[in-house]
């Protein structure tokens, strides 16, 4: 077999935002991915999942099905995986970030180093579709693995392959980035922290993770929106919002609504011919009526009608999953809401 750094590679595909370098590949994202076609019976990936607190954990995708789950070694090692392959035609795969970009952990990230095959690197086929998913922990797939009761905050049982984005992006069979980070809101956490809020970090590669380690690596920088157009963006905020209210008092919903109009602006301004939905109620829709009150204020502000609200199907006794999350069946149903509507749009 020969081995092949990544950073020295041709056809190869990498999905989420991420800066440059590939010596080593560095994902910080869930969701994010490496995406190969490979002509071999063996494929081996050499990679790390520095943590100081919260480990990596990634979803091995062959020919579009999931047949892998595993946990990631601080140091670098080898990885199978796929041995014994009929050489006789291409395989799909893509390993898949499974944890979200952790804003506590100094290191937290994936690192993708080589790769090792008995055979060749083939194009990856280009996809048609394009659809960027911002949210919170149900974006994160927070929940949507382990036991009902399971109450634990650590990253076994987060798994992007079991939410929402992997599922309509799949379905769709779209190329798609997650923006999202567990207990943020849309202008305030839900414990009442107005500095995690996503609009305010939208603009950067990856400003959610601590700088120490990441700031010199890049990860502070600005988007390169210009490089990747999403056609749809589907932003699910305003869960921790109510959270902020049931949990601090927080009542000051001008806010959320300003939020909402002021978020809609910077989507707009970096994604222009994005269609946007802004679907939520999996957990609740107490924050609803100030978020479309803050859609109306910025389509009659600015004419824009590539936008609207959509009610995503919320979680039941029989859907929910670990720590009071949507559980997969849950995510299978806002998958099958959000991709109908986004079929009834490109019809």
């Amino acid at each position: 077999m020969k081995e092949i750094k990544l950073s020295e590679a041709e056809n190869i595909k990498v999905h989420g935002r991420t800066v440059a370098g590939r010596d080593p590949l560095r994902l910080l994202w869930t969701g994010s991915s490496l995406e190969l076609n490979v002509q071999c019976t063996e494929l081996w990936a050499e990679m790390a999942g520095p943590y100081s607190e919260q480990e990596n954990w990634i979803a091995i995708e062959i020919n579009g099905e999931i047949l892998s789950r595993r946990m990631v070694s601080k140091e670098r090692e080898w990885v199978c995986i796929f041995r014994n392959k009929l050489n006789t035609k291409p395989t799909r795969v893509r390993i898949l970030k499974e944890v979200q970009a952790m804003n506590a952990d100094e290191e937290h990230c994936l690192e993708i180093y080589s790769l090792k095959c008995d055979g060749e690197l083939l194009p990856v086929p280009e996809k048609k579709l394009k659809i960027e998913f911002i949210g919170d922990s149900i974006n994160s797939g927070e929940g949507s693995i382990g036991a009902r009761g399971e109450e634990e905050w650590i990253s076994l049982f987060f798994s992007h392959v079991n939410s929402y984005p992997y599922m309509t992006a799949k379905q769709l069979d779209a190329d798609y980035r997650v923006f999202s980070q567990s207990g943020w809101g849309l202008y305030i956490s839900w414990d009442g922290n107005t500095r995690c809020a996503i609009p305010h970090y939208y603009e950067d590669i990856c400003s959610v993770v601590p700088d120490k380690v990441f700031k010199p690596l890049g990860f502070f920088e600005k988007n390169d929106f210009g490089s990747w157009q999403p056609d749809y963006i589907c932003i699910n905020l305003g869960t921790n919002d109510a959270g902020a209210m049931d949990n601090t008092g927080f009542e000051d919903t001008d806010k959320i609504r300003s939020a909402a109009c002021s978020f809609l602006r910077t989507i707009r301004k970096n994604n222009p011919g994005a269609y946007i939905i802004w679907g939520m109620g999996m957990l609740g829709d107490k924050t609803a009526e100030y978020i479309r009150a803050g859609m109306d204020d910025y389509k009659k502000d600015s004419g824009d009608e590539k936008v609207e609200y959509l009610e995503l199907p919320p979680v039941t006794d029989a859907t929910v999953g670990a720590r009071f999350h949507p559980g997969v069946k849950a995510h299978a149903a806002a998958a099958d809401t959000i991709v109908s509507r986004i079929k009834e749009l490109r019809a």
